[in-house]
């Protein structure tokens, strides 16, 4: 009698564990030249990360770890730099930032708003999710220059990406600055900020004593030999 009643507890426990339990499939993807993703999806249906999600730098510095479920990114996420210093901590479950590294005069990376700041004013920067390295590598892998970089050196080339953020914190509008030491040829290239994906749209917006502004983001880059962008070192 015991077991006739344990019985069907133990057909729906096993009927959850194989609901929940998916056999899934590893997938590594380039992001840039240094940096690829490593992940798993559902054997059935590709387009569902499951599990654990890593961004490696030169295939062996993680910048960026944590996990999914059906798909969504789930729980505590960790954003590095390219030295494994923590940039940011995210929990997407709370959908809150836990922590922020704050940033030196060395970082290739400047904000601006328009307004006039005294010091009272309290002003805090747009913050990307993903942190400083990973979350802004979607801005930096779109662009490429119009030329063969050889025909001036990369290391007579330069360029600025210029993103303005909406008080909603959206992206707004997405430029690249490009700037050269030989002659005036210095292009601005606009580019469709419908070509990132919804969530490279997304920014926490400055605020300028505590309402949200409007804001830009200066990247300084460097040009890569295929004419690709890539951080300052």
């Amino acid at each position: 009698m015991y077991l006739k009643k344990l019985l069907p507890g133990i057909f729906i426990l096993f009927f959850i564990t194989n609901c929940f339990s998916q056999e899934t499939i590893e997938r590594k993807n380039r992001l840039t030249d240094n940096v690829i993703e490593k992940f798993h999806v559902v054997k059935n249906n590709e387009q569902i990360k499951e599990g654990l999600y890593q961004a490696l730098f030169k295939h062996k510095i993680a910048i960026a770890s944590g996990n999914y479920v059906n798909g969504k990114k789930t729980g505590r996420w960790y954003f590095y730099d390219t030295k494994q210093n923590v940039l940011q901590i995210y929990n997407y479950n709370k959908d809150s930032i836990l922590y922020e590294a704050r940033e030196d005069t060395t970082s290739s990376i400047r904000y601006l708003i328009d307004k006039v700041i005294s010091d009272t004013d309290k002003v805090t920067k747009p913050i990307k999710v993903g942190g400083r390295y990973y979350g802004y590598l979607p801005y930096l892998g779109l662009y490429k220059i119009p030329f063969d970089p050889y025909e001036y050196g990369t290391f007579n080339l330069a360029a600025v990406v210029e993103l303005l953020i909406s008080p909603l914190g959206r992206l707004a509008e997405y430029k690249v600055h490009l700037f050269t030491t030989y002659d005036k040829y210095n292009p601005i290239t606009t580019m469709d900020i419908h070509l990132f994906k919804e969530e490279d749209r997304k920014f926490i917006p400055a605020t300028y004593n505590g309402e949200p502004v409007l804001s830009r983001i200066l990247i300084s880059c460097r040009i890569t030999t295929d004419g690709g962008l890539d951080f300052l070192r």
